[in-house]
């Protein structure tokens, strides 16, 4: 895949941890580096180039060198907005971009494949949107998105849409499957300290 054709990445880190305890699960340990550290290996091999989407001090990623992109509408409207913000953010700092890639920042075990067969797919189908699933389960939040719905993005968030699968499916999405190695689901959600310490055991 040529570095022209790849598309841009965002990392969404606009939740918080509290079902850990509170604070930025970005930020969290996870065999002794920040959960984040392991979404950016995953993917920086994958794309272009990475902003990460978060509110509040940019400063506390100051060590990552990323650009910090804070939601461009208030009262934290959730994943979409941090979508719209990547989207922005690949259109006016890369010339000729289409397509962003989004994933969270609590699924540190992202499958070294994942854009080479969203884009694959996509190009089969003819899908605007591409986005992972594993065992039956669709992720929306790791997707593939044309950078050209930008605008149309930010009028479904100004009228109240939230949901990512209510905007994504009147655009065409396609759900590319991948498999479970035994219990390890390549998007695995850390969503409590059980899923840290199976998140730990899987990459040990």
């Amino acid at each position: 895949m040529s570095a022209d054709r790849r598309p841009v990445g965002v990392v969404l880190a606009g939740g918080l941890a509290r079902r850990m305890g509170g604070g930025d699960k970005a930020l969290r340990l996870l065999r002794r580096r920040p959960m984040l550290e392991h979404v950016l290996d995953a993917i920086r091999p994958q794309v272009r180039a990475v902003a990460l989407s978060a509110n509040g001090d940019p400063g506390r990623f100051l060590q990552w060198g990323l650009p910090v992109l804070a939601d461009p509408l208030p009262d934290h409207p959730g994943p979409l907005a941090g979508v719209l913000a990547g989207m922005r953010w690949a259109r006016q700092r890369f010339a000729g971009a289409e397509l962003l890639l989004s994933v969270p920042t609590d699924t540190p075990l992202l499958p070294p494949d994942l854009v080479a067969r969203l884009m694959q797919v996509r190009a089969q189908t003819g899908a605007a949107i591409a986005c992972a699933e594993s065992g039956g389960q669709r992720h929306p939040v790791v997707a593939l998105w044309p950078v050209a719905l930008a605008e149309t993005l930010a009028e479904a968030l100004a009228a109240g849409v939230r949901s990512i699968e209510a905007f994504a499916a009147p655009h065409g999405v396609v759900g590319v499957s991948f498999a479970i190695d035994g219990d390890a689901d390549p998007f695995l959600n850390v969503n409590d300290k059980s899923d840290l310490a199976r998140a730990a055991r899987l990459l040990g």
